[in-house]
């Protein structure tokens, strides 16, 4: 019964990634005007999960010193990933989809694999603790998604391949809870070194690939309303942690 609940609330919070649907409805104009202003979220949500959310998690759990040096190989891991997804798809200085979709894909994966991980461990604990956790994740990872649609927009992809794409990572979560479920004697241990591995991730994503899009923008109306949106998507992390 536990299992079965925890399955279904992560297929639920999977849905969650067709929240961009909404965008087919919006003519590709008026979709294009906003773009800017959803991957300004994304940026924020990304930033705020990294620490708000993930690394007074693994605080908890491991010292200092390894914790960081774990952040720190998943950044530069991160980075080397997308010097490889640049050889391969740009070598030949013609490049239909930006790197930082495929990277935030990647991204996405390691942290909703994280998610359902830690819905499989609350649920084993207590299923009413398991229930608020991923109410939290929810919330959380709606506005995320539909940040991270933006992205896979603005970086070229269409609007029906990001949404597909969004949907089969967003599976991870139940593939997750299904694994924690498998291997909850040995979870705890790999819970705690995943979790700053996706900080680094999410940090060199924000930082390296989704800011330096935002500055291009050179209307200062814009400029202040992008800044605006990415400081909403920390805020909007800082109120979902209230919930956990």
């Amino acid at each position: 019964m536990t299992f079965a609940l925890a399955l279904a609330a992560s297929l639920f919070i999977s849905l969650g990634s067709l929240a961009g649907v909404v965008t087919l409805f919006v003519k590709p104009e008026k979709l294009s005007s906003i773009l800017l202003f959803l991957v300004s979220l994304s940026a924020g949500a990304l930033m705020g999960s990294a620490f708000i959310h993930l690394l007074p998690e693994a605080v908890e759990s491991i010292p200092p010193t390894p914790l960081f040096n774990t952040v720190l190989i998943s950044f530069v891991s991160f980075f080397l990933l997308e010097k490889i997804f640049h050889w391969r798809h740009c070598h030949k200085g013609v490049c239909d989809v930006h790197t930082f979709g495929y990277m935030n894909l990647v991204g996405d994966t390691v942290h909703n694999f994280i998610d359902g991980l830690i819905i499989a461990t609350t649920f084993m604990a207590d299923y009413r603790l398991g229930l608020i956790t991923a109410l939290a994740i929810a919330l959380h990872e709606i506005p995320q998604e539909i940040g991270d649609f933006g992205v896979l927009l603005y970086a070229g992809y269409t609007r029906t391949r990001a949404l597909i794409s969004n949907f089969v990572v967003a599976l991870t979560t139940p593939l997750g809870v299904i694994i924690g479920f498998a291997l909850a004697p040995q979870l705890k241990g790999l819970l705690s070194y995943l979790i700053p591995f996706a900080v680094g991730g999410f940090i060199y994503i924000s930082a390296s690939d989704l800011l330096p899009e935002i500055r291009k923008e050179t209307s200062q109306k814009k400029s202040l309303i992008s800044f605006g949106v990415f400081t909403a998507g920390i805020l909007l992390m800082y109120v979902t942690s209230f919930l956990e």
